[in-house]
């Protein structure tokens, strides 16, 4: 079920282009799905009318608690971003469809079950927000989390010590500065491993050449789309996707989708 919630803000970490942002609220939070995101009020903002979309990157029910990773990109994310502590955001959450979560082997009751558990998450640049969250799933699953993190450089890479704690994890810088030089599509890794499974989020371009690997080697893949959108919820046609089924919101039907759906 959708909420409009405040939550207040008990800690905050920043980097050069990114702020982590961990938010509470006073009642028991709603059931959320790796890969949704919350439409956060943006006030006092001069040229920002609309709310802004944040995929969840963490959700802690017991403290009720949300984390977001925000980066600083416009008017909008800038002001989310020097909120203070104990300062309140207003959201609506929680918004849109979550990965799917394979059975995994504490579940699994038959042998092909327990053969889909080798996954591969890929994020780029802000886009490893919800995959952390969906790594804290897998590992519940007893699948062990595997991550694929790229960026341009060292400094665009954050959160890896949370990361590392949760599964293990690569890394591709375009500069060579941290991990494997080149893109997250050239670690040594696709020559190295198989996967059943690969989720991944960032740069469309990025997501596009994960796709095209996830086809030619016939693995099942789910991207997480980050079209531009302003209502969050499926009626103002903002973030239309052309697919298979054709046009769809991306904020109702996404934003995570299966490559099989989409025209890519």
């Amino acid at each position: 079920m959708k909420k409009i919630t405040d939550f207040r803000l008990i800690e905050k970490k920043e980097w050069a282009k990114s702020t982590f942002l961990l938010l509470q609220s006073d009642e028991p939070l709603e059931e959320i799905k790796a890969g949704q995101f919350v439409q956060v009020r943006v006030d006092d903002a001069q040229h920002t009318y609309l709310r802004r979309p944040i995929s969840i990157h963490d959700v802690d029910y017991q403290n009720r608690t949300i984390t977001l990773l925000v980066q600083r990109v416009g008017e909008g994310t800038n002001k989310m971003s020097d909120t203070e502590i104990g300062d309140t955001l207003n959201m609506i959450y929680p918004l849109g469809n979550g990965f799917t979560i394979p059975v995994g082997t504490r579940q699994a009751t038959s042998v092909q079950e327990r053969q889909a558990t080798s996954v591969l998450m890929v994020g780029g640049g802000i886009g490893i927000a919800p995959l952390y969250y969906l790594g804290k799933m897998l590992k519940e699953k007893g699948i062990e989390p595997q991550f694929l993190l790229g960026g341009r450089s060292k400094s665009d890479l954050i959160m890896l010590e949370e990361f590392e704690s949760v599964g293990k994890v690569y890394i591709t810088t375009n500069d060579g500065s941290l991990g494997e030089a080149g893109f997250v599509t050239q670690h040594s890794i696709w020559k190295e491993k198989q996967f059943d499974m690969i989720y991944t989020c960032g740069p469309k371009p990025m997501m596009m050449a994960v796709t095209k690997i996830a086809r030619e080697n016939n693995i099942d893949c789910e991207v997480s789309l980050e079209n531009l959108m302003a209502c969050g919820l499926g009626a103002c046609l903002c973030c239309v996707e052309n697919t298979i089924e054709g046009n769809v919101c991306v904020c109702k039907e996404g934003p995570v989708m299966n490559i099989n759906k989409l025209l890519w």
